[in-house]
């Protein structure tokens, strides 16, 4: 059995929110928690997060056991992209792309979804 959480319009771009999600992935879900926790990253930060509330869905909504975890999937989806404008010099516009995420962590028992 497997519980699931997801973060969604997280204001950080998809490439950077993927640098702590690939550090995770296959983990025990409590060494995963300690690793993203001395990870100097706004990622590391978002990630954790988002595999405490998929560790509290498992053992609160389908009364999993806490330390038989396994970060079984996590990935990082583009959500929308903000556009903004920069003034350049004689009247010139640039584009500003204000990117954001959606961070899915699904966690599993030890012994399945491998």
């Amino acid at each position: 059995m497997e519980a699931r959480a997801t973060a969604k319009y997280l204001r950080i771009s998809p490439r950077k929110a993927r640098q702590a999600v690939d550090l995770i992935r296959g983990k025990k879900a409590q060494e995963a928690l300690a690793l993203l926790r001395f990870i100097p990253k706004k990622s590391a930060r978002l990630v954790y997060k988002v595999l405490q509330s998929a560790i509290a869905n498992a053992e609160n909504n389908r009364g999993l056991d806490v330390d038989n975890l396994v970060v079984s999937q996590a990935f990082v989806n583009p959500g929308p992209t903000m556009k903004r404008i920069r003034p350049r010099a004689m009247g010139r516009a640039y584009l500003i792309r204000k990117r954001s995420s959606h961070i899915t962590v699904v966690v599993s028992e030890a012994g399945e979804g491998r």
